[in-house]
C-alpha cells in the first residue's frame, strides 16, 4: 500500500533527482528463452505476473549517458500456479539516443541477478519433476517518456528466470519468462 501511495505522491514532494524510482509491471508467461521472444517464436501459456519494482541509481557517468542501478522486484504469479517472487539485479541504463528531444528513450539490461519463488512453478520443473526456487534473474527493458516529462516512464520488460544453461542445476527446465508492460515514477 505504501508503494502505491508513493507512486501517486506529487513529484515536487520528493527530493529532486534522488535516484529512486518505483514502478509496477505485469504480463503473460511465454514458453521460450528471451532470444526466441525477440525472434517472434514465443507461445503464451496460462501464467501471469504482476510486480512492484524499485530502482536506485548507484553511479552515473559524467561524460556518457550511462548509469548503474540496482533493481528489485516483488511479484505475484497466478494461472497454472500461484506463487510469489522476489528478485534483485544490478542494471546498466543507456539513455543516449539521438531522438531523445522527441521521445526520451532508455535501454536497461540486468544480465545476472538472483530470483527466489515461494514454490517451484510447474512451468520450471524438468522431465523428472525437479526444479529450484532459487534461479538467476535477467531483465531487459526499453523505457520511453515524453521529453517534457522526465519524472515517469512507460516500459516493456523481458523478465527471465533461468539456470544459466544448466550451470546452477541440471534439472532440464528453462525457468520462466514473462513479457511485461509497466509504468515507473522517478523521485
Amino acid at each position: 500500500m505504501a508503494c502505491m501511495a508513493a507512486l501517486l505522491w506529487p513529484a515536487s514532494a520528493w527530493a529532486q533527482d534522488s535516484g529512486w524510482s518505483l514502478g509496477v509491471y505485469g504480463g503473460p508467461y511465454y514458453d521460450t528463452e528471451p532470444a526466441g521472444f525477440l525472434n517472434g517464436r514465443a507461445g503464451y501459456k496460462d501464467q501471469y505476473l504482476l510486480a512492484l519494482t524499485a530502482s536506485k541509481t548507484l553511479w552515473k557517468s559524467e561524460s556518457w549517458p550511462l548509469a548503474l542501478e540496482l533493481d528489485g522486484m516483488v511479484g505475484q504469479q497466478w494461472g497454472q500456479a500461484s506463487l510469489q517472487e522476489v528478485a534483485l539485479v544490478p542494471v546498466l541504463r543507456w539513455s543516449g539516443f539521438p531522438w531523445n528531444e522527441h521521445l526520451q528513450t532508455a535501454v536497461r539490461a540486468g544480465p545476472i541477478g538472483l530470483s527466489y519463488t515461494t514454490a517451484i512453478s510447474p512451468l520450471e520443473r524438468g522431465p523428472d519433476g525437479r526444479g529450484s526456487q532459487w534461479l538467476s534473474f535477467l531483465m531487459l527493458e526499453v523505457a520511453v517518456a515524453p521529453p517534457q516529462e522526465k519524472s515517469w516512464e512507460v516500459f516493456v520488460r523481458l523478465h527471465h528466470r533461468c539456470t544459466i544453461y544448466d550451470r546452477l542445476n541440471d534439472y532440464g527446465a528453462n525457468g520462466e519468462d514473462f513479457v511485461a508492460l509497466g509504468w515507473r515514477r522517478k523521485f
